[in-house]
């Protein structure tokens, strides 16, 4: 049977007993559509979609009810159910990531001799973890206003707005009606009360229909996506107009424009090695690119918000809403602190970059995409 599977050989392929195969047979959760020449069970294409679907949410922790329910609503479809695991596999890798950084913190803690005490180790696993992450990134990542206003007039007379990668809702303007994407449950869960609402889905799969909003707009979150152009190319799908604020690493000798990665994080680099090019991103979406200087008391805590002050990326609250930090390592990032640290205190770094003093706003790669 070329269209069909048999109970073994599905059991093989989906690497799971063919008893759990029956179990699931028999509680009506996925039940074999047709049988075989010899009269025995076998599993149609659309039953091999819904045990995949069954098991995707089994492995996630999901109880046989709660799997029941998710792969018994009428109302999504396949691809709504990609979208969903995909946004509930990302906000699981978010928060081994943040267990990972809470590690690697603990480690640190322990081999300079400082008592751990029993809150700090079991908060390594609980839910106030990625919670104190997140609420690091929402004290210190706020709208800056100059940015905003180069962000919003680029959105023209747009009425429609699609917020990709929203987050907390940094940038969103409040005179428009704004659709806000955010695959993170965290991140949606400290966005203030009345903004827009917000979707759960990723960007390489936004669940709208082609050209439903004016504009797409993304701000620093493309870095961050599986795949940036094909999530481009989704945002181009769904608007008529993108607006996107990310960075640039065409131009020669780019990691030597900011202080930080030139002369204590060479790591960041690598970082950025698989990102696309700023030319493959504007061809992708048929945009044209601007530069955006940073204000030198830039409000938004991005990587280089701090260019013209230093001492910020000596505290650990500041660092930890950037992401740069936890993708180099601690190695890395204690290096550079402690490298920097040095300098300003020697003035050594005020011997090498005297001239920023004199500078209101600098130019470091932050570029806007506009079509």
């Amino acid at each position: 049977m070329d269209d069909h599977w048999t109970v073994g050989r599905v059991a093989e392929l989906a690497g799971v007993s063919v008893r759990t195969l029956h179990h699931y047979d028999d509680i009506g959760l996925v039940r074999p559509s047709t049988r075989t020449a010899a009269g025995y069970r076998a599993y149609s294409a659309g039953d091999m979609e819904r045990l995949r679907e069954v098991l995707a949410y089994r492995r996630l922790g999901f109880g046989l009810r709660e799997v029941a329910e998710l792969v018994g609503d009428p109302s999504t479809d396949a691809a709504a159910h990609l979208r969903r695991l995909r946004g509930l596999l990302l906000e699981r890798r978010d928060r081994a990531d943040a267990m990972v950084a809470a590690i690697d913190r603990e480690l640190e803690a322990r081999a300079k001799g400082r008592k751990v005490t029993p809150e700090e180790q079991l908060e390594v696993l609980g839910a106030r973890l990625y919670d104190a992450i997140g609420g690091a990134y929402l004290a210190t990542r706020r709208t800056e206003p100059r940015i905003a206003a180069r962000i919003w007039d680029a959105l023209g007379n747009a009425r429609t707005v699609l917020n990709v990668g929203a987050g907390t809702g940094s940038y969103e303007p409040t005179d428009r009606e704004v659709t806000a994407v955010e695959p993170s449950a965290v991140m949606r869960g400290q966005r203030p009360a009345g903004s827009a609402p917000c979707v759960a889905a990723a960007a390489e799969s936004l669940p709208f229909e082609d050209g439903s909003f004016d504009v797409a707009m993304a701000v620093s979150t493309v870095h961050h996506w599986g795949h940036p152009i094909a999530g481009l190319r989704e945002m181009r799908r769904v608007a008529r107009r993108v607006v996107v604020l990310t960075f640039d690493t065409d131009e020669p000798g780019w990691q030597d424009r900011f202080w930080l990665t030139r002369d204590y994080l060479p790591e960041f680099a690598g970082v950025l090695a698989e990102f696309p090019s700023l030319a493959a991103m504007a061809d992708a979406i048929g945009a044209r690119a601007e530069p955006v200087p940073v204000p030198w008391d830039c409000a938004d805590g991005l990587f280089e918000a701090y260019w013209r002050r230093p001492e910020a990326y000596l505290q650990e609250h500041v660092r930890r809403a950037m992401s740069v930090w936890t993708k180099v390592g601690p190695e890395a990032e204690r290096r550079a602190v402690r490298s920097l640290g040095d300098d300003l205190a020697s003035g050594r770094w005020a011997e090498r970059n005297g001239d920023l003093a004199d500078l209101d706003a600098a130019d470091l790669g932050l570029r806007l995409l506009m079509t």
